[in-house]
């Protein structure tokens, strides 16, 4: 791959192109997000045969890529897709995406689909798999208005789809689940969804892990979750506080009861969640616990260990 020809001629067609709204690499060249395409025939398209990983860049730096880009390996060797670019040259194509938008707040995709078949075939193992890229304004779950007096869930009557079905810990777009969840929530007066598995624990939301904090111990579901980055983040901060962190099964009907109740995601860090089902978590407003953590996880964006600058034009 001839990345710097491709990056100077992305450059070069700045000038009469605008990348305002984000940039994209598809098929093998860089180009304003609003332009880009996924073939018809792209069986991630047709069958949701595909993976993905979502990285931040906040204040002009990336946090915690190369996690980002270790679990989007490990996703590819699990679905047995091979893209078309190594682990270096998708870094690339990510960073130069940011450089192009200009985004300093930023919401980045990567994305490997199955591909498209030869003519007439079946078998997934006829397909050439292809790689896509982008880069978006910063993407909120609940933007930090909302933050500041917490999120109204609901535990959605729906079950999520069962880790013997579909892998969570693989990053996947298998979200009929969480989006009709999301949508009974909203008809009950929720902002978001919580949805459970068979046996009524908590598991995870459209985009989110879960924690609850009792007693001054913080839980998270162990099964059935999206191993998150942030999630990954917490379980480290809050050890590092002395919290005693840990994974384990957490019953539906607990969590209304949780002195306090928080969301965790690229898109937005630690969100606090102050109503369940139309009951007040506690008394209603973000707890100390959610607090604090969520000043050392925006804290940890200047930490160099978990941060790569993007050099600007």
């Amino acid at each position: 791959m001839d990345l710097e020809k491709m990056e100077q001629d992305a450059r070069a067609a700045k000038d009469s192109r605008s990348y305002t709204d984000g940039a994209a690499f598809v098929d093998g060249r860089f180009l304003p997000v609003g332009e880009a395409r996924v073939p018809i025939l792209d069986w991630g398209f047709l069958r949701s045969d595909a993976t993905y990983d979502v990285a931040h860049v906040w204040r002009g730096s990336f946090f915690r890529l190369e996690d980002h880009l270790d679990r989007f390996e490990r996703s590819m060797e699990h679905l047995h897709l091979s893209p078309p670019y190594d682990r270096s040259e998708i870094r690339d194509i990510l960073i130069e995406c940011v450089r192009l938008s200009g985004l300093r707040d930023a919401y980045a995709e990567i994305i490997c689909t199955r591909g498209i078949p030869r003519p007439g075939s079946r078998d997934p193992r006829d397909c050439e798999n292809r790689f896509y890229a982008f880069v978006v304004p910063f993407i909120w779950i609940a933007d930090p208005e909302k933050q500041e007096r917490g999120l109204h869930a609901v535990i959605g009557s729906k079950q999520r789809i069962a880790p013997e079905s579909v892998d969570p810990t693989v990053k996947n777009y298998h979200w009929l689940d969480l989006e009709t969840g999301l949508l009974e929530a909203y008809e009950r007066g929720g902002e978001t969804v919580i949805l459970v598995d068979a046996e009524d624990n908590v598991v995870e939301g459209p985009g989110f892990n879960v924690f609850a904090v009792e007693h001054g111990t913080i839980s998270t579901p162990d099964r059935g979750v999206l191993e998150g980055i942030t999630r990954k983040t917490i379980i480290e901060l809050a050890a590092e506080h002395g919290m005693q962190p840990e994974a384990r099964p957490i019953p539906a009907g607990e969590l209304g009861q949780a002195d306090e109740v928080f969301l965790s995601s690229t898109a937005g860090g630690v969100i606090p969640v102050t109503t369940v089902d139309g009951e007040a978590v506690d008394n209603g407003e973000p707890g100390p616990v959610t607090r604090q953590l969520r000043d050392a996880y925006w804290d940890l964006h200047d930490d160099p260990r978990f941060s790569l600058p993007v050099h600007y034009d």
